[in-house]
């Protein structure tokens, strides 16, 4: 692979101006096909084939249920009056004639319709229905403005009035201030370690163009495919970070080896196929991890994870071509001035603060160990509380939040998630009336409405209304409580749907896939591994960090999201449980940058101890060479993945927080403390790999096969391999 890999950095120097006009043009076209072939993104996350999605489908098919985006205009009446009063009943009956007229609103019910009455038993507390034309996550902005502007103006009169709903749900955003000040904070980093602003620059520009490219691809899939919401954000929090990283892994060996005396071109292919070939493991990895999402067996999953593998695929052909490409216009110029006129230098490995770090950990091995794990397992403490949810709930002191508390003092919390029953059969009204009274003496049940029949008597919906809120567990035991009452109506079949019945499915659907896809990437980084490093035990330490570097990321963002500590300082505006995606995104993600760094930092720990260097020796030497630029690429991605915590929205707030503090956690304490420990410990058992499996390929991640071509020119042996730089 080294070989392969130093040649196309070789022609991507020799043909530098095409390939960055190539790259140009895939990003001018991306843009060009985002702007005229892409469609609508999707908030839902139902999955085919449950229970609660197959019930919404028939009820649509059954009772002509699809029609558009819906908002609930909540109406209070004054203190010690009643909505009937003359005064308050004029003032709803114009709000309603004023929604009904609003751009984009096919209807808005009048809660106090005798036909069809939304008030509760006192009154005092009402709601209008308002249907738009549109469909969910569909509704334009101006429309949802106009909307907002006329409950505002309409609650500055006696009535207190508030709106919530699907239809006001803002769609989830990239590229605020916080967002940028992480990529501000990267920028920072990389010219720091370059020591050079215009270095840095190109790094952060080749990580951006290759970003972009993923993104705009995406954005033209929506077009041919419903994706979620989530999922460009996500691709572009990921593809950041790492086209920053492998840029940055490549652009450092480059600089190694001008100032080891090569020439330019020498330099770029060396570096592209020695760091190269780390960058292709690594990024193999996560995008392993992340096309292995398809486990879970969820549609909506497994299309976030391809497209953020896809992205992950761009930027390494980014780093493998265009950032030789770049570098090929920069030659020298990307040494520091005061570099580039001195002789060639074998630089040593850096006797800082690192070599003393390292030197520490090592000879009180047993203790760091302990500390590592020790602290690691106490962040994780709060991971056996964790619950979750696709219900999100809306932010503090907003109108939405405002909204549901309206209607939960009204008609009582479970107001906000109600439950749907469908019965369908000849006896589908019977039975439903039969039930009604059964439903009725459940836990947690606080409203059983009639049966409403379809046209042709086959079919009845009941809808139930819990006493406890949408994201209260003794919500999701009603749903299962439902189910084993009506396992077995006579003459009807029944399904329990419902917003909230729907996301105790897929909550539940993923937290099954949990163990499961834990331990497909767990089995992954051990063959991986081994294959690296041709060892049982390194794998082994490198797999029981990442257990706990899962385990402190899903804690703290547990205790942080779930439990509400130091929820100021990410900027939260309300606690609960987690979005059932995150954990299981979390564990793909962290996995592969995770394995990132095992693969940089061990790797120069098995080049020292395979040329002979003592086992000890070895470990320090290579943590002396690879750790600054670890260090400096974990804190460019920390910096990525929490500048999207501060002010994103639910879903990827608390997933940019997990790999944020994950990042954290993996890199300084896994990586730092716990693996030097270990291997220092294991001495040199560390890299024993048994007889039997000597037959296992190798995988060149060091770039030795570079050093026996016969026509490579001789210049004076790298001292990092992989990307390690002073």
């Amino acid at each position: 692979m080294a070989v392969l890999l130093s040649r196309l950095g070789a022609f991507s120097h020799r043909h530098r101006a095409a390939v960055v006009l190539v790259w140009l043009v895939l990003l001018v076209g991306g843009g060009v096909g985002a702007a005229t072939l892409a469609g609508e993104t999707s908030d839902s996350f139902a999955i085919p084939g449950q229970e609660s999605t197959t019930a919404l489908e028939r009820i649509s098919e059954e009772f002509g249920a699809a029609g558009g985006a819906t908002a609930q205009v909540v109406v209070v009446a004054p203190d010690g009056q009643a909505l009937t009063t003359p005064g308050s009943a004029a003032a709803l009956g114009a709000l309603v004639a004023e929604l009904d007229e609003l751009p984009g609103v096919a209807s808005a019910s009048n809660p106090l319709d005798p036909a069809a009455p939304s008030v509760n038993q006192q009154l005092t507390t009402g709601y209008s229905t308002v249907t738009y034309e549109a469909p969910v996550g569909e509704v334009p902005p101006e429309q949802q403005d106009a909307l907002t502007s006329a409950v505002e103006d309409a609650g500055d009169g006696a009535l207190t009035v508030e709106v919530t709903g699907q239809a006001i749900q803002e769609p989830p955003h990239v590229g605020g201030p916080a967002e940028v000040i992480g990529v501000v904070v990267a920028l920072v980093v990389l010219a720091v370690t370059y020591g050079s602003l215009v270095v840095a620059g190109m790094n952060l520009l080749t990580a951006v163009v290759g970003v972009g490219i993923g993104v705009l691809g995406i954005t033209i899939a929506t077009g041919f495919t419903d994706l979620s919401s989530t999922t460009p954000i996500l691709a572009a929090m990921l593809g950041l970070a790492v086209g920053i990283d492998y840029a940055l892994f490549i652009v450092s060996r480059f600089r190694q080896e001008l100032r080891r005396g090569a020439d330019v071109g020498t330099a770029i292919a060396t570096a592209v196929g020695t760091a190269g070939s780390a960058v292709v493991t690594a990024g193999l990895t996560v995008v392993i991890a992340l096309t292995g999402l398809f486990v879970a067996g969820i549609p909506f999953l497994t299309q976030m994870g391809l497209a953020a593998a896809a992205t992950i695929v761009v930027a390494v052909l980014v780093a493998l071509t265009l950032v030789p490409a770049a570098l090929g216009f920069l030659g020298f110029r990307a040494l520091p001035k005061r570099q580039r006129a001195t002789a060639p230098t074998h630089h040593a490995a850096s006797q800082g603060f690192l070599a003393g770090w390292v030197g520490t950990v090592t000879r009180h091995r047993l203790v760091a160990l302990l500390l590592s794990v020790v602290a690691l397992g106490a962040v994780a403490v709060p991971f056996f509380s964790m619950q979750t949810t696709l219900v999100q709930t809306p932010p503090e002191d907003s109108s939405q939040a405002r909204a549901e508390q309206l209607l939960a003092d009204g008609f009582g919390a479970g107001f906000n998630g109600p439950l749907t029953v469908l019965f369908e059969g000849d006896g589908a009204v019977q039975a439903a009336t039969a039930a009604a009274g059964q439903v009725s003496g459940l836990d947690d049940v606080a409203i059983v409405t009639p049966p409403v029949p379809n046209a042709d008597g086959t079919a009845a919906l009941l809808s139930v209304i819990p006493e406890s809120g949408p994201t209260d567990p003794a919500t999701e035991q009603l749903v299962a409580d439902l189910r084993d009452l009506l396992a077995d109506v006579d003459g009807a079949q029944a399904s329990v749907t419902g917003a909230t019945a729907v996301s105790v499915d897929v909550a539940a659907s993923l937290d099954a896939a949990l163990p499961v896809y834990l331990a497909l990437v767990v089995g992954l980084a051990l063959v991986l591994l081994v294959l690296v490093f041709r060892s049982l035990l390194v794998p082994l330490v490198g797999v029981l960090g990442f257990v706990l570097t899962v385990g402190a990321a899903l804690g703290a963002t547990i205790a942080v999201f779930q439990w509400g500590w130091l929820a100021d300082l990410v900027n939260l505006e309300s606690t609960g449980p987690l979005i059932s995606l995150t954990p299981i995104l979390v564990i793909g993600i962290l996995f592969g940058l995770a394995m990132d760094y095992q693969i940089f930092l061990v790797s120069r720990m098995h080049e020292a101890h395979s040329h002979g260097t003592a086992p000890l020796e070895a470990i320090r030497t290579g943590f002396r060479q690879a750790a600054p630029v670890v260090v400096a690429a974990a804190l460019i991605m920390f910096s990525v993945f929490a500048g999207f915590v501060p002010s994103g929205d639910a879903t990827i707030k608390s997933i940019a927080f997990a790999l944020a503090a994950g990042i954290a956690f993996d890199a300084f304490v896994v990586r730092m403390v716990l693996v030097p420990a270990a291997l220092a410990l294991l001495g040199d058992r560390a890299w024993w790999l048994p007889g039997w499996l000597r037959w296992l390929p190798t995988l060149d991640v060091e770039g030795a096969a570079l050093e026996r071509q016969p026509d490579r020119p001789q210049v004076q042996q790298p001292e990092v391999v992989g990307a390690g730089e002073r």
